[in-house]
This record gives structure tokens, sequence and C-alpha cells, in this order.
């Protein structure tokens, strides 16, 4: 018999036809899963800012700058209201019909509503009916997302073998940095080649208007992953609905899983959202520096995220956790005093940083909620968790809360207190986990 060196047999491994399909496939959920939370922080970039920059001129044009900066963050948080009704809904679905349904169904509803800004009239043109149509379509873009983040982490996550959670989870969790990525250089791109009265008048709509494309390419993948045997093992039509479920048997799991996306949200808000208007209105900065700390930042996380997913598979969830919520609040005391220097270099170089120690908790996140419940409630559970996570301080009011605190009495200070508080909750509940017994981990 011929001998065959490795290499050879590995290019023969590489050619065998079953081995390629399972590739493919293993691929192609890895897409399925990043591109749901790819579209919906494509659109929290372009929103926020838009928010930012020109939102409270285009529909709250009667208000004081600040004043509109804050009431076009609020109209951006009643899309995180709706969502804990999405996740009810569409939780009940993914536990009960299956995860694969939840997720073609949540992204188009939520790509048709992100490209429905490109069209929206302003306040000048239709008066108040303007901002009340943007808070309809947050609404209903919001019930979208609220059922999106849990399929994407259970389609991956239940595909994959249970020593390699950690990395398959993190497959959706590098959506939102690639998302961040696409939309800052879209947003980048039509303002360098668009005068600001253009951009102004109607180069704003161009970004949303190209959610439609990145809504297709999900679709087209998403609609050939088949359902996850995870589910196809624990379906079942009978008894009491997920939520009953979740909160009569699993409200410990509920509580420890929502405090984990508070102080994570809160810093990103800090170190990506916040940031953006405070560089350019409290600075007096270019936007240019604004973008590129959205660029800087953006990049670091989608190279660092898998990095700790591979991580966590070695050394444990709650380590990886422990270690991103101690950097973090390093960043937090540093980020004022570092901002304040106004050196291009130096706020690049903090939110690089920030960044990677935010990587660290949000590569773990998925792992941790999913974790916390049955996969007989598992989406339900999930999806309640991510979203109330969010109500509770996260990035549903975080920028609101920083804008109308830095123009307090406390000031910066104030804003730096508020971050450590919600780390703080966030660490209490990643030790309430440890303490918790496997049978009420299940």
């Amino acid at each position: 018999m011929k001998n065959v060196t490795p290499r050879q047999a590995s290019f023969q491994e590489d050619q065998n036809p079953q081995i390629m399909r399972a590739r493919l496939s293993q691929w192609r959920i890895a897409f399925a899963s990043i591109v749901g939370t790819m579209l919906e922080w494509y659109d929290f970039t372009i929103y926020n800012t838009m928010a930012a920059l020109i939102f409270g001129r285009l529909f709250f044009p009667s208000a004081q700058p600040r004043v509109g900066m804050i009431l076009a963050f609020s109209t951006y948080a009643v899309g995180y209201v709706s969502r804990p009704v999405g996740a009810v809904v569409f939780g009940w679905i993914g536990d009960r019909y299956g995860r694969r349904t939840v997720l073609v169904f949540a992204l188009t509803l939520m790509g048709a509503c992100t490209a429905s800004i490109a069209v929206l009239p302003t306040f000048e043109s239709i008066g108040i009916v303007a901002p009340l149509g943007l808070s309809i379509v947050r609404f209903l873009q919001g019930l979208a997302l609220g059922g999106e983040w849990a399929g994407a982490v259970l389609i991956a996550t239940e595909h994959g073998s249970a020593h390699r959670q950690g990395r398959n989870s993190s497959w959706a969790q590098m959506g939102p940095a690639a998302g961040i990525l696409l939309a800052t250089f879209v947003i980048g791109g039509v303002g360098i080649f668009m005068p600001d009265r253009a951009f102004l008048s109607w180069g704003w709509r161009v970004p949303f208007a190209l959610s439609a494309f990145l809504m297709v390419f999900g679709l087209w993948v998403r609609r050939a992953v088949p359902e996850t045997p995870v589910f196809a093992k624990s379906r079942h039509e009978a008894g009491a609905p997920p939520l009953v479920e979740v909160l009569r048997k699993h409200k410990a799991a509920l509580a420890i899983a929502s405090s984990s996306r508070i102080g994570t949200d809160v810093l990103y808000s800090l170190l990506l959202i916040f940031s953006i208007s405070y560089i350019t209105q409290f600075l007096d900065m270019p936007r240019s520096v604004a973008l590129g700390c959205t660029l800087t930042g953006s990049a670091c996380e989608l190279v660092a995220i898998p990095v700790f997913g591979s991580l966590i598979d070695r050394i444990g969830c709650r380590k990886v956790y422990a270690g991103g919520i101690l950097a973090g609040s390093l960043i937090t005391l540093a980020f004022f005093p570092v901002f304040g220097m106004k050196l291009p270099l130096a706020i690049f170089g903090l939110t690089a940083i920030g960044t990677v120690s935010h990587a660290a908790m949000y590569a773990a996140q998925g792992t941790f909620i999913t974790n916390q419940f049955p996969s007989t409630v598992r989406y339900t559970g999930s999806s309640l968790a991510y979203t109330l996570g969010s109500l509770a301080g996260g990035s549903a009011f975080a920028p609101l809360i920083m804008s109308s605190i830095v123009g307090g009495w406390t000031g910066t200070w104030g804003i730096t207190l508020y971050v450590m508080v919600t780390l703080a909750v966030t660490a209490a509940g990643i030790v309430a986990a440890g303490h918790r017994t496997p049978s009420e981990q299940s």
C-alpha cells in the first residue's frame, strides 16, 4: 500500500464530500448566527450616530440642541421598551415551534423597519407626526429584536459541540462589532463624498436604505439552516406557556442572567455611543475623531471576541466575565481624564483597551445567559433576560441618562459613578451564579 504523508492525508480529507458539506454547514450556521445581530447593530450605530449629530434638528427642531439630543435618544429607547414584548411572543414561538422559524421572521421585520426610516418624512414636512412615526418604527423593530438575539446564539450553540459553547456563542456576539464597523464605514463614506447641506437634507437616509441588502443576504443564509437537534429532542406542545414556566420555576435564573447585561451594556454605551456626542458637542472636536473612535473600538472588539470565546472553553465563562468587569472598571475611572486631554491618539488608545475589556464580558454573555435555563424554556428565558437587562440599565436608557447627568451638578463624575455601580450589579450576578447548584442551572 502506498504511503500517504500527513499533508496528502489532510488534502484528501479536505476533498471528502461529506467533510466538505459538514464544514460548509458549520460556516453557514456561523453566518446565520452573525447576520441578525450584525443588522441589529448596523441600525444601532446608524441611529445613535444620527441621533447625536442631526436627528435633534430633523425631528425635534424646536428644542434646544442638548434637549433635542436627549429627545432623539428617547425615541431610540422606545425600541427597547418593546423588546420584552417581543421576547415573550417570539420566545414562545421559538420554544414551541423552532428556533429557525423565529430567526427568519424576526430578521425580515427588523430589516424592513430599518429600511423604512430611509423614507420617513422629517418634522419640516409633516410636523409632530414625524417623531411619532419614528417612534412607531422603533417600537416595531424592538419587537423583532426582542426575539433575535437568543435565537442567534441558540442556532449556533445547539448545532455545535457542548465543548465549544464559548466559541460557538461568540459568533452571534461578533455581529455587533461587524455591524458597527460596516455602519461607520457607510456613514463615513457618505459624509466624505457629500457636502454637509446634502447630508442633512437627504444623505443621512442612504445608510438606512442600504440595510435592505443586508436583510436579503441574511434571509438567504438563514432559510438554508436546519432546525437545531436540541430543540427536536426537547420540543413539547403541551404544558404551561414558556413565560409562565420561567416566572414560576426560574425566577432566580432570570434575575442572574438579566444582571449580566446591565454593566456590560452601560460600559459599551459610554465607550462607543455617548462618546460620540461628548467628543463633538462637549469637547468640540471634529466628527472624524468620533467616527475614528468608533472604528478603533469596533475593530478591536471584532478581533477580541472570538479569542475570548475560545478562552471560555478552556478556563470557564465566569472567570473571563470577571476579568472583563475588573478591566472595565479601571477603564471607566480613566475615561474622562483621558478624553479631557483632547488628544485623538489617547482617545483611540483608551477606547481600544476599553472595548477589549467589554469583549471579554460580551463573549461570555451568550454562554452565561443561555446556560441558566433548561432547553424547554431556553429561548423565552434567554430572550427575557437579554431584553430586561437592557431595560434595567443597559443600552436602552444609558445614552439618555449620561446626556442628562453630564449637564447636571455632578458632571462627568456622576457618569463615572453610574457606570461603576452597574458593573458592580453585573459582578454580583456572576458571583450569585456560582452559588447555584447544577440542578438549579439545568
